[in-house]
């Protein structure tokens, strides 16, 4: 299959792996672009918590932005922050980018509720932003699209179907977008730490996050890294602030 092809199927996949994080709290259902949901099916989020988000976006997001600027060239750095609103969604923060390839990050209302204070909400904040300053989605759309190529040729190669091609190229494009995944994720927690202090938060604080969340341990081919690592990069990175 032609080089094209596999670009067609790997993409958005990148976008997908790193999200397994204006005065604008939006609504999914809200958004143009979705179907809008009866009221009844809003998550329950508490005002005090909504009063906290918006404090630590008016916050974070001019040091992101500026920081963005300060280390990107060619890169839209007009971070949009949404809530995804919906009931029954896990606590998770995305970033991913638009059409217009506008950064987006997203919380659910859920993560918002889960977490237990502003350093909390500001460390993840800067985490995400830091994704979109380090250029992770386009450096794992760029490992799909080589791991894509890399099967697809082998599979051609072996003499395999056109359907066993492009199974191999799917997989292809998951294990190479995986293989950095874990160092993405080190990287963004060592920026967003930086982020989160340089607005006046207190990342080893909001790191304490981890703590209250499910382990991935050391998995093969896992996205994310040991909990412990992460804190451990955060309290080093702080230290040296």
């Amino acid at each position: 299959m032609r080089r094209t092809y596999a670009k067609a199927l790997i993409l958005g996949l990148a976008s997908v792996i790193l999200s397994a994080c204006d005065i604008e709290i939006v609504p999914v259902d809200s958004q143009p672009t979705q179907t809008s949901a009866p009221s009844s099916s809003r998550a329950v989020t508490s005002r005090s918590s909504m009063r906290s988000f918006a404090e630590v976006q008016r916050r974070v997001e001019p040091v992101a932005e500026q920081m963005c600027r300060a280390n990107t060239r060619g890169v839209n750095c007009d971070f949009r922050i949404i809530v995804d609103d919906r009931a029954n969604q896990p606590p998770n923060a995305f970033q991913t980018l638009d059409e217009n390839k506008r950064p987006i990050i997203g919380f659910t209302a859920s993560l918002i509720e889960d977490t237990r204070n502003q350093d909390e909400l500001a460390f993840i904040m800067g985490h995400e932003a830091a994704h979109h300053i380090q250029g992770h989605i386009a450096q794992s759309q760029q490992s799909a699209l080589e791991g894509a190529v890399a099967a697809t040729i082998l599979a051609q190669i072996l003499g395999a179907s056109a359907a066993n091609t492009e199974l191999a190229q799917r997989a292809g494009a998951t294990v190479n977008a995986r293989r950095f995944s874990k160092e993405f994720e080190l990287e963004a927690d060592s920026l967003g730490t930086v982020i989160a202090a340089r607005a006046g938060y207190n990342p080893v604080r909001g790191a304490e996050y981890f703590n209250r969340i499910p382990d991935p341990g050391n998995q093969f081919l896992g996205t994310h890294p040991p909990n412990a690592e992460r804190i451990q990069v955060v309290r080093r990175t702080a230290a040296r602030l």
